[in-house]
């Protein structure tokens, strides 16, 4: 029997959620491999992991807007040892809509969408084969923001879009893969203690060391501490700070009183 321990590919893990779930999975024995767009954030958390947790700690400087970026690291999560990946990149290119760079567009679609998408394609036929492995892709509470207006909400019309795909892609996978070994999340956290508000994602945050914008939020520990303790009870949709699931059940209630409506009118 191999005693080569499972690797973890954690994106976005030059701050905030990301940083902090490969320092727990670290901790816990698991061997990472950090992907993220500034090398110095990424040198400093694996030479910490090093040293606190002996494990093997890899590192991928990519920016998952450039197609050739992406596809290294799909290589990468397609890998024989992945046995958790946590697609946890994520930029938001908050303004108004009819303001919003094209450019910038592109890329909050090519990170929150396209490289989630491609990443869970590349890693989840090698975990079924392993028959072991765990997913979590990162959405956020926007997604359930609707029309909610913004102030003190940001306006967020693309972002909010890309993260309701991410959960409805999850669930709709998590009830694709029903009955496999694989446990399937999607992590929802409202506002974090993290740098995220800092920029648009244009560009990174400069600095070699991690901040907290103004705004506050849940400290990132518990954000994790919800996400692991949601994959030890099979939960799919993870909300942080949520303590009664009853609105996350309403979910699958409304979408089949639609569905059957529906189907009832054209009879």
């Amino acid at each position: 029997m191999s005693t080569r321990r499972d690797t973890a590919l954690v994106t976005g893990a030059s701050s905030g959620i990301g940083a902090a779930y490969a320092g727990r999975l670290a901790s816990r024995g698991w061997n990472t491999v950090l992907v993220a767009r500034r090398a110095q954030r990424l040198d400093d958390l694996a030479q910490r992991l090093r040293e606190v947790t002996g494990t093997v700690v890899e590192t991928l400087v990519a920016d998952l807007s450039e197609p050739d970026d992406l596809a290294g690291v799909a290589r990468r999560a397609a890998g024989d040892d992945i046995g958790f990946l946590l697609n946890n990149a994520g930029i938001n290119g908050y303004g108004p809509f009819a303001g919003l760079e094209p450019e910038l567009m592109r890329k909050v679609l090519d990170i929150n969408v396209l490289a989630v998408t491609a990443l869970t394609r590349a890693a989840v036929p090698a975990m079924l084969e392993r028959g072991r492995g765990t997913l979590v892709n990162v959405a956020s509470q926007l997604a359930f923001a609707g029309a909610l207006p913004p102030h003190p909400l940001p306006e967020r019309a693309v972002y909010a879009g890309t993260k309701g795909y991410v959960v409805t892609f999850t669930r709709t996978l998590a009830a694709e893969l029903a009955g496999t070994p694989l446990r399937i999340q999607v992590l929802c956290p409202g506002l974090t203690a993290t740098e995220f508000h800092r920029s648009r994602g244009d560009t990174p945050v400069p600095g070699r060391d991690q901040s907290v914008h103004e705004d506050g939020g849940m400290p990132v520990d518990q954000v994790v501490d919800a996400s692991l303790a949601a994959l030890d009870t099979g939960e799919v949709v993870c909300v942080p700070g949520l303590e009664d699931p009853a609105p996350v059940d309403g979910l699958a209630e409304a979408e089949l009183a639609i569905r059957t409506a529906a189907r009832r009118g054209r009879s």
